[in-house]
């Protein structure tokens, strides 16, 4: 792959199928030891934290064990 002017590369198509990744998907970037490695994340923390925030009524008390069960959902699918 050729690296353009603004630092991007094309991931290749059967590789974004692989990882199913489209546009929009939110990617992890690792350096070890010398190698940059690409990885589709878990779960997406921040989409979790922005659906709670929606969802808050400011005038009631927060469960904080109210996602645990969507996010052991997410990891089980995403670990297998």
């Amino acid at each position: 792959m050729k690296v353009g002017p603004k630092g991007q590369v094309v991931i290749p198509k059967t590789m974004r199928k692989a990882l199913k990744i489209s546009p929009g998907s939110k990617v992890v970037f690792k350096l070890d030891d010398g190698r940059l490695i690409i990885e589709k994340p878990v779960f997406d923390a921040v989409a979790v934290f922005s659906k709670l925030a929606r969802q808050i009524n400011r005038n009631e008390e927060i469960n904080p064990h109210q996602y645990e069960e969507e996010l052991e959902e997410r990891n089980a699918r995403c670990s297998t």
